[in-house]
């Protein structure tokens, strides 16, 4: 984890705004963006990968986090990673692709999503979903390879 004002901030603001949340196995959902974080090697992808669900699964926009001083690349970051339901999930996903903060931030999320020990009880629907970030993670490493 990187500790700077901005990631401290970023801390903050999702133990409350995940309060009360928890993920397919129960645990306290602020644990997953933590985790996702963790693999971060600079303050903007460590502060996005913190914040990269706020938006989508809690009542924060993204002109709440602006008024909160969070700079505009990590801003940005955030757009592309909330996934818009009207877009076909791997076409949200190609859009992450061509920047290179957002790509690495997702790939960290499917990571740790498609990790099954953190389920109790793995289901056909889980490892479907887990097929479809494999094919996620293929589209990423694609623009990675093509030097986006």
């Amino acid at each position: 984890m990187i500790y700077t004002a901005m990631t401290k901030k970023a801390i903050r603001l999702i133990f409350q705004a995940h309060a009360g949340q928890t993920d397919k196995a129960g645990l306290p959902y602020v644990t997953h963006p933590l985790h996702v974080a963790e693999s971060m090697e600079d303050e903007i992808t460590c502060t996005a990968a913190l914040l990269h669900d706020v938006v989508e699964d809690t009542a924060y926009t993204f002109e709440d986090l602006a008024r909160m001083g969070f700079n505009e690349e990590v801003i940005e970051i955030l757009h592309l990673l909330t996934h818009d339901p009207s877009v076909p999930y791997l076409e949200y996903v190609r859009s992450i692709a061509g920047n290179k903060k957002a790509a690495r931030v997702k790939m960290a999320d499917l990571l740790h999503n498609s990790d099954l020990t953190r389920i109790d009880h793995v289901t056909e629907k889980d490892l479907q979903r887990i097929e479809k970030y494999k094919q996620a993670m293929e589209i990423l490493k694609e623009g990675e390879d093509n030097g986006r």
